[in-house]
């Protein structure tokens, strides 16, 4: 099979990773990687064994698949280039800033019949995959995402930095259309939304209550959801997931009442199983597990969220 010939644009903290797995894949020439700094894609660059690129220009027509991890203001820009060269796109989220612009690459890259997929790594943890199954209708979800301030993460509120993660998983869990949201936020360290709480209503009477904050003194990224029968809690940072039922007897002594399973998983790479679902989607032309659509969807409600906001003096 002929080598998929791919590329890095913008490897900082993210980036680089991104770079790393792309050299690990069977079947991937890592091409080249791009940053403005010329020392830091020289850095990232000299041990894969790759060009390292200042202006991501130059590699229209020499690849056939990037990942664009450069800040969210130049999703757009950048996307639009690649697409229009024929490329395959993974762009990290929120894909663009706006609706309208994440509408343009999703209709440009199903004119090309290119694969257009969006990194919300927190579908690829083995925690979420193994909750997938276990699924029947979900009635409420509470989840929280905490993490202590880092101010390289500072060019968006913490609603498309952290919150988008649990809403993108959310409105791939619940089978229906967002009727209201309601949100509640504050400005402490930064001049955006440093943290927030979100209630959102489902039209199927589904309701998920969502915590982010990115001024903690721990990190935390947990998730519980409930149905009938059933409660499932997740520990994304632990990779478990412990499901609790009612005990098939209904005579059982109250110690009984509930029966726990418990799941534990081992070490993981989330973004090697992302970018490998890429790749995969590519050769087999296919879908993504998280299409240009849904990383739309999960920037809408978001936008709805921060909307919705009521900011907290």
């Amino acid at each position: 099979m002929k080598p998929l010939r791919c590329a890095v644009i913008g490897v900082g903290y993210l980036g680089k990773f991104h770079a790393q797995k792309y050299a690990r894949i069977p079947g991937c020439e890592l091409v080249a990687v791009v940053d403005s700094r010329q020392e830091v894609a020289e850095a990232i660059a000299q041990p894969l064994g790759c060009r390292a690129v200042t202006d991501y220009r130059e590699l229209l027509g020499q690849v056939d698949a990037v990942s664009i991890v450069v800040p969210t203001q130049a999703h757009y820009d950048v996307c639009i280039e690649f697409l229009k060269a024929g490329v395959h796109v993974l762009v990290e989220k929120p894909m663009t800033t706006t609706l309208a612009q994440a509408d343009e690459l999703i209709s440009l890259a199903d004119q090309k019949g290119l694969v257009l997929a969006v990194g919300h790594l927190e579908r690829f943890n083995p925690a979420a995959l193994a909750l997938e199954p276990l699924l029947a209708d979900p009635r409420f979800i509470d989840s929280s995402r905490l993490a202590p301030f880092k101010p390289r993460a500072t060019d968006v509120s913490v609603l498309l930095d952290l919150m988008i993660h649990d809403v993108d998983l959310i409105l791939s869990l619940v089978d229906s259309e967002v009727e209201s949201v309601d949100c509640s936020g504050a400005r402490v360290l930064t001049n955006d939304i440093d943290i927030a709480n979100a209630r959102i209503r489902f039209a199927n009477g589904c309701v998920a209550n969502v915590t982010a904050s990115r001024v903690s003194s721990k990190s935390e990224r947990k998730m519980r959801v409930f149905q009938s029968k059933a409660c499932h809690s997740l520990d994304f940072q632990a990779r478990t997931l412990n499901t609790y039922r009612g005990a098939a007897d209904p005579m059982a002594a109250p110690e009984n009442a509930i029966e726990r399973q418990e799941q534990a998983f081992g070490e993981a790479d989330p973004l090697y199983s992302e970018i490998v679902d890429f790749v995969d989607s590519i050769r087999q032309q296919r879908q993504p597990k998280v299409t240009g659509r849904a990383g739309r969807r999960a920037l809408e409600a978001v936008q709805r969220i921060t909307e919705a906001t009521r900011l907290i003096s």
